[in-house]
């Protein structure tokens, strides 16, 4: 019995992931942080996202990937420990206007109760894409988070555009 729950978990868990395979971020590369013997090592993995509504600006995010058995199988609960860089990586256009606070990506960092998700809002004031990561649990959330900003600059002979004028109130 116990056997055909996992069977039938490991099943949907693989659904969810051909379904979602275009929302996936690319990986830059692993490095392996704890040996672990005849199972997978505890990683630190680096991924890249673009941002699907604003053209122009790359994230890149690190974070904690637990080896052994259990990440082996896809049960593991990751921590929340993710480090977040973005940047301007060509001349920003607005696709269609956001919200503050409207979730960029998400990723689940546990079997069933925890993602990780990137955030983005405007700072009207200066001009600035603000991006913020986090993880959330059903139970109890985690204040482990971390913060990047992008300026938005003037790219080539390309106007640098204001992100308050796309912001949805």
């Amino acid at each position: 019995m116990r056997l055909a729950g996992l069977a039938v978990a490991t099943l949907i868990s693989a659904a969810a992931s051909v379904a979602h395979a275009q929302d996936e971020p690319d990986l830059i590369f692993k490095k392996s942080t704890v040996w672990k013997f005849l199972t997978p090592d505890h990683k630190l993995a680096t991924y890249a996202i673009d941002d699907p509504l604003i053209e122009g600006v790359a994230c890149h995010f690190t974070v904690p990937e637990k080896g052994g058995i259990s990440g082996w199988i896809g049960v593991a609960e990751e921590v929340s420990d993710i480090s977040l860089a973005c940047r301007q990586v060509g001349p920003v256009t607005f696709k269609e206007k956001f919200e503050q606070g409207d979730e960029m990506f998400r990723q689940r960092r546990s079997f069933l109760f925890k993602k990780m998700r990137i955030v983005r809002g405007c700072d009207t004031k200066r001009n600035v894409l603000v991006y913020l990561v986090y993880s959330d649990k059903i139970i109890e959330g985690s204040p482990k988070n971390s913060t990047s900003t992008v300026p938005i600059m003037p790219w080539g002979d390309k106007a640098a555009p204001r992100c308050g004028d796309w912001l949805d109130e």
